[in-house]
């Protein structure tokens, strides 16, 4: 059994894309929106992503972009869906990484046999080395180097910079960095992660400017 999100407006349509994953053998989850979705992926990452274009807050491409530029998520396998059905659609659809694409109208079968075929030939690829430019996150060494020279992070700094790249571009929160890094338990105080932001930006030079704070929220880095 596989985990679909489904990223539709129509409700209809989403409906019958959730009904034909379940039916499948599937668990499907559905989203009418690109922010409800992204909020989602940082919890939970799915086995395959069910994308319509035109949605009413942001592109089916720009969340394809973003997928696709985010180590966690870059290797999740897409098919975009769309009533748009020239050939530059096509194109740019899979030029930006999609796996597939199917055009509205579309047979139930068609879905779900394009869904099975694509989850068949997506093999799941251990992620061993997360990169930033010339910035590189070796995952067997537990090492950091930037332009091919070894910096060394204290393990939490090691921990807490790799959730940041596994999650690159995306606003992480304050409590959610805390309860990765440190652990649901912890308590100490809350300059804790600001100190050990500041640390790390120190550390990791020029780098450290990639690493936003978002008042009120958070951090991200870009």
């Amino acid at each position: 059994m596989a985990l679909i999100y489904i990223v539709e407006d129509d409700e209809s349509i989403r409906e019958i894309e959730e009904y034909a994953m379940k039916n499948s053998g599937h668990q499907a989850i559905g989203f009418s929106c690109g922010g409800d979705f992204f909020k989602k992926v940082s919890e939970v990452i799915p086995d395959l992503i069910i994308l319509d274009i035109m949605l009413p807050d942001i592109s089916g491409n720009d969340i394809l972009y973003k997928l696709r530029n985010n180590a966690t998520t870059k290797r999740i396998p897409v098919i975009m869906v769309t009533a748009k059905t020239t050939e530059l659609d096509l194109i740019k659809g899979l030029d930006g990484g999609a796996d597939d694409y199917l055009k509205k109208p579309f047979s139930v079968m068609e879905l779900i046999s394009r869904v099975k075929a694509l989850l068949r030939r997506s093999t799941p690829a251990e992620i061993d080395t997360i990169e930033l430019d010339g910035l590189l996150l070796d995952e067997k060494k537990r090492e950091l180097t930037i332009d091919g020279a070894q910096v060394v992070l204290t393990y939490k700094e090691y921990e807490l910079l790799k959730y940041l790249l596994e999650n690159k571009s995306i606003v992480l929160e304050r409590d959610k960095i805390m309860e990765h890094v440190w652990g649901t338990d912890y308590i100490g105080e809350s300059r804790t992660l600001d100190m050990h932001i500041k640390t790390l930006r120190q550390k990791i030079g020029d780098y450290g400017t990639r690493i936003r704070t978002v008042r009120n929220v958070g951090y991200v880095i870009e």
